[in-house]
């Protein structure tokens, strides 16, 4: 198994890591990447995304391809703006027109196309991109989202919002789509990956005790997840990950991120005055508690 260079980056605002990828050849990806996003004044920025960029040209790399987990909750793709300034194709998974076609009602984006268009590629379970010397597969790992997959690298696998680091369990199945029990059989085929598999997280929530933790591995996941390891069964799984799930508020940045996640990290199109805005679904998002 080849061993890939992987440059994490973490923004703490979101708890969101996002990745740099490439093998000897200097081809390399993007994974998961964010647009900065002030909720006070809807400010979007890229400080985030050009340090993206600034470390592939110091370690003059070519980015081939810019991939999404899915189409993320709780940050603003950068997906759309990469794709510009690096000249990189923009890769998802499939089930991103499902998630579209949800939103589009739910938003009432009467214009907007939801046939996953927005994007370069979409994705298949097995599907194998180019990069260089090695490839890039395509695990199909939904559960949390429709659109959920998972990036194989090399031994780095990039596992989206599917586990957080053993202590923080695993990604939430309220969202529209998601399923307890598909996330359930999403884990166990992470678990069945090569055991010297790096595993890669899309987010870290430390506690104080700790800093951020991009990398994990199959061994401490399947030893010490605490909602997910070895000897959890499947119903014992769905159980606590309902029950937990009918307790959490939305994300902080679901509206915003959402209407510019299914745009493949794109701002909607300004109105007549030049003017970009983002909807507001009123009593439509969760419950007060």
């Amino acid at each position: 198994m080849d061993q890939v260079v992987v440059q994490p980056f973490y923004d703490a605002d979101t708890g969101s890591f996002s990745y740099v990828a490439h093998d000897a050849s200097r081809e390399a990806a993007v994974i998961d990447p964010l647009l900065d996003f002030s909720v006070p004044a809807a400010r979007v920025g890229t400080r985030s995304a050009d340090a993206l960029v600034a470390y592939a040209r110091e370690q003059a790399l070519t980015v081939r391809w810019i991939l999404e987990t899915h189409a993320h909750a709780d940050h603003l793709s950068a997906g759309g703006y990469l794709h510009d300034v690096l000249g990189a194709r923009l890769a998802i998974g499939r089930g991103i027109v499902d998630v579209q076609r949800r939103f589009k009602q739910l938003f009432g984006l009467d214009d907007f196309v939801a046939d996953g268009g927005q994007f370069d590629r979409l994705l298949d379970d097995g599907d194998v991109l180019p990069l260089g010397s090695t490839a890039i597969r395509v695990l199909a790992t939904p559960g949390h989202t429709d659109d959920s997959v998972t990036y194989l690298i090399g031994d780095a696998a990039f596992i989206g919002d599917t586990l957080f680091a053993p202590d923080g369990g695993s990604a939430r199945c309220d969202f529209p789509g998601g399923n307890s029990a598909k996330l359930y059989a999403s884990i166990q085929r992470i678990y069945g990956l090569p055991p010297e598999t790096r595993l890669f997280l899309c987010h870290d929530y430390p506690p104080a005790t700790r800093t951020a933790q991009a990398e994990t591995s199959i061994a401490a996941q399947r030893g010490g997840n605490t909602h997910v390891r070895d000897g959890v069964v499947e119903g014992d799984f769905v159980a606590m990950r309902n029950s937990r799930d009918a307790t959490l508020a939305p994300p902080r940045l679901l509206l915003p991120a959402v209407q510019v996640n299914i745009r493949g990290g794109r701002l909607p199109d300004p109105d007549a005055n030049g003017i970009a805005y983002l909807r507001l679904p009123v009593n439509q998002i969760g419950v007060q508690k």
